[in-house]
């Protein structure tokens, strides 16, 4: 089917095909001749230098790959490319190198244009005869870098064969100057053909070329034919497909064989025949393992038999007419009367024998339809089409009547797919007659849905593709008359496979075919508007296919029933659950289409398989119950009729006892459970929306049973499914609460409430993880009326779960959860000012709310698996926005300052810090606050200057993933005291990152506001008082601190604080290195080495701090640790030669000398000594040696 994709691809005109698919469809000819003169002609130049060869034939094969589609387009340019580059090869004077890149040039045209047609083109005139055979001769058939030039030597050699002159009239005198005998013309060729066809690369392709253009020759066929033959059978025989030079060997002889057969005339080689036949037969080559030598066994054996039968076409044979549309139209009666008597007389001559040969190559042609590759397979489907041809009507029924024989469910799908090749290339040729078709019809509708479970995936993918080669082969084959009681069939089942197949090329295939239908046949209903919906681009995206165009095809009454029939048959106990999900959904959206047909027919087909004994079909079918009765309820509120009037008495309890059902035999365990619960989930869900008249009925008991034992045991369920199965089943208790839980309209069931909401609220303790989780969510999706008189208890039971478990840094997923769901419970319960805190949000129970989230957003826990407190950061700011816009739509008075403002900075913190998409998340959220106006959110900080730095149009300008955006525009919060903090300790995470283009971005925002205040003393001094409070508040938290220290040394490196350095002992130079003191404590490497860099960068300032801050680093140097010594003598070696003032000048060299020139990786003792030096040098004091030493050695 690729042909007719692509054919079909090119003509239709869809604005959203890809920018590939439409220049490979819009090249209207050559348009690169001048640059490929130019690289031809730069040959005589690049050959030699290996860089410039390399970047010219890459060049050049750009410029050929673009005309891979269509190379007709390069016919009228062939001629002028190839005579340019063999102007080179005619030379004489020519270098080697220069030969194999003409020659390498010649190749890359030849493979896009095809070797047959290029070939063509190759002078073959007397006079180059020789000199090609001289050039062949000089090749080192074993050279791996030149082989193209040998292989299109060979194919020149076998233009040249074409002279119509013997060959010996090439010889002359055969005795040379030297005396010895020259070997003839005819013997030379014929010993470099053998030769080739022994090699191991691609001249052996070649070399069968040349033999079957050579050993056609009138005068070689009578002097080397035979003995030809016997060499080729002697060399089949002899070799074996064990080992790799053999499987070479018998490839060139197989394909020469081939060839030769197939350019030969009959009469001088039907004598060969028998014998080569015979060979191949105990050669046994169809059970070789290698797939190559099975598919030339099978060209070869087909050539045979058209060797032994008569070139004659099959005068029985279906002639639809010209495929020429206006031979068609201008063909005239008298004409088709003119012809009959010649049909006559042929029928006539159909009385001959066929030799018992073909027999046998038939049945190993059969045989070669069921091969495990597809290569062979469609050689001998090809093989039937050509010697069916030649047969007798009698014997060519008798060959379908095999092909058809492929069709069993006893063959594998091998065997099925070569069947459907095989009748294409009947059908195609015209062999398949109109009779055949009621047997063969039904087989290839069998075929389109072919699929066949193998482990936990299936095959038949190839079987259907197939199927829809065959039906575009058909429309082409047949007179409209022949197919119009097969189209209903052949339509429904492309339109089934087009839009429920798996595969997306069994779909666009079935378009193709329904399409060439439509335009051929014009007898399939409604075929145009179909193919607008259903064209090669739509059906490529499987959900779209499933619920979207099937409904569109369902809308036309003659397919309606036939895409039900078939997902309810082959689609709901599919082996992979997304066509399973994907069937169920469509059979709902089908549903408006055939409602009756549904409720009285389709659903209690379902049921039984609901409770069958098979796991898919069980879980297909239940939800397909469950998406039906919810369908049908739906209608139904359009008639003011319920599910009840819709289906039998006998539905509904069956629905309502598949529960039960599968509880008693035990179908809720293991793997099977994983399946089943989610199902019963979404039964349970649907048929409570559907107001079921369960109410008060044992069904429910056990309905709720199941939620809260999935939620008990959850931690049993494997990963994969874990959430999917979280999801339907608190989705479930929502709808069940809702329609099953309630004493009057808009009142709770007091008995099930207190319950429930204990119960859940007991679960937040659960020590399994999962349990927690289902039931912050259970508590999340209670109604209303559940939440009413319960709130208090609800909220505090998932604040103090959101507390506890931060501070233990365990159970990230549940605390997730659980402020999921305090948004849920306040959004659901509503706001009222002075409302009682048990029933709606108020002011008494929002500060407590904004607490529990305003906690969960500084939640920055970690395990093996990363930032896992990020879930809680991202689900704290979502539902921080919600319960904001909730409480500022409706009591806005309630909403503090002490409210908004940290919330406001915390948002700006996250929108500051390194991971894309949760900084995009927080900025998104802090825009939309700030934005929003509907309800408008008070007491904003800064709200004026927040404005201008964003304004309105930056909601949908500012991309907050990318860093280069972000910011620009953050950085400039830096300006406003109330987010001056918050916004810096987010910065700091990003600035002193490890990302590169998020310490880029981030550290040149940091720079620009610091030049704009470098000259204001008052703002340098706060920024670096807030330094000092991000360090000493996050002293202990790696996370931050590292980071910290990182950036500090950036601000140093580019002398950001050179207005604070001028002053003696400033209180900011001070304090940092107080703290830097304790931190130098640390074991970890990352921290020392931050630490030296920014003690390094401290030297700037001036007074009796540089001698404290030199005395640490001389510390330093006599550290445990040998890396920090040698980390500590290198910084500080460029910290004095880039600070010259630090230092006396005159003690300067001295001290450069001894950290350049000392071994600080050595013992302590002797590096001991050098730093003392350097203290005396420095005049700082020499740190005394403790007792009991700590970590720092000293």
């Amino acid at each position: 089917m690729a042909l007719s994709e692509a054919e079909n691809g090119c003509s239709v005109d869809d604005g959203g095909e890809s920018d590939a698919s439409v220049k490979s469809c819009v090249l209207g000819g050559f348009s690169d001749t001048e640059e490929t003169r130019g690289l031809i002609s730069s040959l005589l130049e690049v050959h030699g230098n290996t860089s410039t060869t390399e970047s010219t034939t890459e060049r050049f094969l750009v410029i050929m790959n673009r005309y891979q589609e269509q190379p007709h387009l390069l016919d009228p340019h062939l001629e002028w490319m190839l005579n340019m580059i063999l102007e080179f090869v005619r030379i004489e004077e020519s270098p080697p190198s220069l030969v194999h890149l003409a020659f390498k040039f010649l190749y890359i045209i030849c493979k896009v244009r095809g070797y047959k047609i290029f070939m063509q083109l190759f002078p073959h005139e007397v006079a180059d005869v020789q000199p090609v055979l001289d050039l062949l001769s000089g090749q080192d058939p074993k050279d791996s870098e030149t082989w193209e030039t040998r292989y299109m030597l060979l194919l020149w050699l076998s233009m040249t064969c074409l002279i119509p002159f013997d060959l010996y009239r090439l010889d002359g005198h055969l005795e040379s100057e030297g005396g010895k005998a020259r070997e003839p013309t005819m013997d030379r060729i014929l010993a470099i053909a053998k030769s080739y066809l022994l090699v191991s690369d691609s001249p052996r392709d070649a070399a069968s070329v040349l033999v079957s253009k050579f050993m056609t020759r009138p005068d070689v066929k009578q002097k080397c034919l035979g003995d030809f033959l016997d060499w080729s059978l002697a060399t089949v025989s002899q070799t074996n497909d064990q080992s790799m030079t053999d499987i070479m060997v018998l490839d060139g002889a197989l394909q020469s064989l081939a060839k030769l057969f197939k350019h030969g005339k009959r009469d001088d080689l039907l004598q060969y025949a028998p014998t080569i036949l015979q060979c191949l037969e105990q050669k046994h080559l169809s059970e070789s393992s290698q797939a190559m030598l099975r598919k030339l066994c099978v060209k070869l054996i087909q050539r045979l038999a058209l060797t032994f039968l008569k070139p004659r076409l099959a005068a029985w044979r279906y002639q639809r007419g010209s495929r020429s549309l206006a031979a068609n139209l201008s063909m005239s009666q008298s004409t088709t009367v003119a012809v009959t008597p010649e049909v006559e007389m042929q029928e006539q001559e159909e009385d001959y024998d066929i030799p018992e040969e073909v027999e046998t190559v038939i049945e190993h042609l059969l045989v070669g339809l069921k091969d495990k590759e597809t290569i062979v397979r469609w050689s001998a489907a090809k093989g039937i089409g050509r010697v069916t041809w030649r047969l007798p009507k009698e014997l060519a029924d008798e060959v379908v009547g095999s092909v058809l024989d492929c069709f069993s469910f006893q063959e594998t799908d091998n065997a099925w797919h070569g069947g459907c090749l095989a009748l294409a290339e009947l059908g195609r040729r015209g062999l398949l007659l109109p009779s055949r078709l009621t047997d063969v019809v039904p087989l290839i509708i069998k075929s389109l849905t072919y699929e066949e479970k193998r482990g936990a995936c299936s095959v038949g993918s190839n079987v259907r593709d197939a199927a829809c080669y065959v039906c575009w082969s058909f429309a082409r084959a047949y007179e409209p008359k022949e197919l119009k009681p097969f189209v209903p069939q052949i339509a429904s089942a492309l339109l089934i496979t087009t839009v429920f197949d798996r595969n997306v090329n069994c779909r666009r295939a079935a378009s193709a075919a329904f399409q060439e239908n439509v335009g051929r046949q014009g007898t399939f209903p409604h075929g145009i508007d179909i193919l607008t919906a259903a064209d090669y681009y739509t059906v490529g995206n499987l959900k779209n296919c499933y619920l979207n165009i099937s409904v569109y095809i369902a809308g036309f009454p003659e397919y309606t029933k036939a895409l039900i029939d078939h997902l309810i048959a082959m689609k709901i106990n599919h082996w992979d659950v997304v066509i399973r999900e994907l069937s169920t959904k469509a059979l709902h959206n089908l549903t408006p289409q055939a409602p009756d047909y549904m409720a009285t027919t389709v659903l209690p087909q379902l049921l039984p398989m609901a409770v069958g004994s098979d796991l898919h079909g069980r879980h297909g079918a239940i939800l397909a119950c469950a998406e039906i009765t919810h369908a049908l309820y739906k209608l139904g509120l359009q008639t003011n009729r319920t599910v009840v009037d819709m289906i039998s008495s006998e539905c509904v309890d069956a629905l309502k006892n598949i529960h039960q059902k599968l509880h008693d035999r035990k179908q809720y365990r293991g793997f099977g459970g994983e399946l089943m619960r989610p199902a019963m989930g979404s039964l349970i869900e649907k048929l409570s929306l559907s107001k079921m008249p369960f109410k008060n009925d044992p069904v429910i008991t056990g309905w709720q049973w199941l939620i809260d034992d999935t939620i008990k045991t959850l931690q049993f369920v494997s990963s994969t499914v874990k959430d999917s199965i979280m999801v339907a089943v608190v989705s479930a208790l929502s709808a069940l609460c809702e329609e099953y839980y309630q004493a009057e309209p808009g009142t709770a069931d007091s008995q099930m409430q207190d319950v429930l909401v204990s119960q859940y609220i007991e679960g937040l303790k659960s020590p399994q993880m999962l349990t927690r989780c289902g039931s912050a969510l259970a508590l999340g999706c209670l109604p209303r009326f559940m939440i009413h008189g319960k709130l208090r208890q609800i909220l505090e039971g998932l604040q103090q779960m959101c507390t506890v478990t931060q501070k233990e840094g365990s159970f990230t997923e549940a605390r997730r959860d659980a402020v999921r769901a305090v948004a849920q419970v306040c959004v659901k319960a509503g706001v009222c000012a002075h409302g009682s805190p048990d029933s709606s949000l108020c002011s008494e129970n929002v500060a407590e709310v904004y607490g529990t989230l305003l906690d969960s957003i500084s939640d920055y826990t970690t395990d093996s698996r990363g930032d896992v407190g990020a879930w809680v950061r991202v689900a704290a700011m979502t539902s921080l926005m919600e319960v904001t816009m909730l409480v500022a739509s409706s009591a806005a008075e309630i909403l503090s300052p002490d409210l908004v403002k940290p919330m406001m900075c915390c948002l700006a913190q996250q929108a500051a810090e390194k991971i894309d998409r949760y900084r995009a998340c927080a900025g998104n959220i802090f825009m939309q606050l700030l934005h929003s106006t509907e309800p408008a959110v008070p007491h904003i900080p800064h709200r004026e200057e927040l404005l201008t730095i964003f304004p309105i149009e930056t909601t949908t300008s500012l991309n907050w993933n990318a860093p280069s955006q972000a910011f620009q525009y953050i950085t400039q919060l830096l300006g406003l005291p109330q987010y001056h903090c918050h916004t810096l300790l987010g910065l700091t995470v990003s600035v002193g990152g490890t990302t590169q283009s998020t310490v880029q971005f981030s550290s040149q925002s940091l720079f620009d506001y610091l030049r704009g205040i470098q000259d204001d003393s008052a703002a340098l001094t706060q920024f670096g008082d807030t330094l000092l409070i991000i360090f000493r508040d996050n002293f202990r938290n790696d996370r931050v601190s590292i980071p910290f220290l990182k950036m500090l040394n950036q601000i140093l490196a580019n002398s950001c604080f050179e207005i604070l350095t001028t002053e003696e002992n400033h209180q900011f130079c001070v304090e940092l290195l107080t703290l830097c003191k304790e931190f130098k404590k640390s074991k970890d490497i990352s921290k020392l080495h931050a630490c030296i860099d920014v003690l390094c960068g401290l030297i700037q300032f001036r007074g009796e701090v540089r001698k404290k801050v030199l005395s640490q680093l001389l510390m330093l140097l006599c550290h445990s640790f040998p890396v920090v010594r040698k980390t500590t003598a290198s910084q500080m070696y460029e910290m004095l030669l880039t600070y010259d003032d630090v230092i006396d000048p005159e003690v300067l060299d001295d001290v450069v000398t001894v950290l350049s020139d000392t071994n600080w990786e050595s013992d302590l003792a002797t590096v001991r000594t050098h730093r003392n030096q350097l203290c005396d040098l420095l005049g700082v004091p020499r740190p005394q040696v403790l007792a009991k030493s700590s970590v720092q050695v000293s």
